[in-house]
């Protein structure tokens, strides 16, 4: 039987101050943590909407009922590096927080959970993850019915492991992977088990019908705007004295243009750009200016996005 380690990569539990820190980071997409947090504290914990219902309505209204009814999956979707991954790995600590729970444990599945091929080894695997998690939750709820332990199985390139089954040439190990996948989310669903599974993908529309028909939530995820790379430099270049007009312009310049068809992503900002600009003004032994942001934001060079021409 596999260990857990060959299944997962880093176990995460909640409550998490790195995490917290890193979920408040993320910024421009406000709109989606606020509503994920809301639709993965009701999928965990039911109870909280029947609470609602009870305060507010005097009684569990019906509607309660059909929203608590529906598969524990939510899929995060969208262009490469506009935070999904990121957003997955974050979250559980203001779920933790929103649905009260002592614990939340994330299990990220590792892709060598995914097999070499051999038959029914991705079906075995996928299952053991499913039962891996379930059982790790021990009392999950107390003897009232609170939900005090939860988990959160996070599947990263979604599409490679749940890959629609209509493709003629999947291969059947593919499709009983599939298969399981979804018998393990209905699992979760039948027996209410407060275990969300978040799969995460550049390509939703390659996922099989059945997988998306079940997602609670589906989020779509978009390269920022112009104000809200403005957004992203405003609060990284903190304190470095800049002309508002000057983080305008060089917002500006990583949209799309038209010699580029696409604008910087999420991770592009964090992870390339404002290091180079704040290494290239280091390396000058010079402060960093205005025109030195707007001179980088034209001459940066943003990640193509999948299945994009090249230029």
């Amino acid at each position: 039987m596999s260990a857990a380690s060959d299944l997962f990569d880093q176990v995460i539990e909640y409550p998490d101050r790195s995490a917290a820190a890193r979920f408040e980071a993320l910024v421009g997409i406000d709109d989606i943590k606020a509503r994920l947090v809301t639709e993965a504290s009701v999928l965990i914990n039911p109870g909280l909407l029947r609470q609602w219902s009870t305060q507010h309505h005097g009684t569990a209204l019906g509607a309660v009922e059909v929203v608590n009814q529906r598969a524990p999956l939510i899929v995060l979707a969208g262009d490469v590096g506009t935070g999904k991954t990121e957003l997955a790995e974050s979250v559980g600590d203001a779920i933790c927080r929103s649905a009260a729970l002592t614990m939340l444990t994330l299990y990220p599945l590792s892709l060598a959970a995914r097999g070499q091929g051999l038959v029914g080894e991705m079906t075995t695997l996928i299952s053991r993850a499913f039962e891996h998690v379930r059982s790790s939750l021990g009392s999950a709820r107390t003897r009232d019915g609170r939900v005090t332990n939860a988990g959160i199985l996070l599947i990263d390139e979604a599409d490679a492991l749940a890959q629609s089954r209509e493709l003629a040439q999947m291969h059947h190990e593919d499709r009983a992977g599939v298969n399981a996948l979804i018998r393990g989310i209905d699992g979760l669903r039948r027996d209410r088990v407060p275990v969300l599974t978040i799969m995460c993908t550049n390509r939703a529309e390659a996922l099989d019908p059945a997988v998306l028909r079940r997602a609670a939530r589906i989020f779509t995820f978009t390269r920022p705007s112009a104000q809200q790379i403005a957004a992203v430099l405003r609060e990284a270049l903190n304190g470095a004295r800049l002309n508002p007009v000057d983080i305008e312009h060089a917002a500006t310049a990583l949209r799309p243009t038209s010699q580029r068809a696409w604008g910087a992503t999420y991770s592009d900002l964090r992870q390339r750009f404002v290091p180079d600009v704040i290494l290239d003004a280091y390396s000058r032994r010079a402060p960093l200016t205005g025109p030195d942001l707007v001179q980088a934001a034209a001459a940066f060079t943003p990640t193509r996005p999948f299945g994009g021409r090249h230029d």
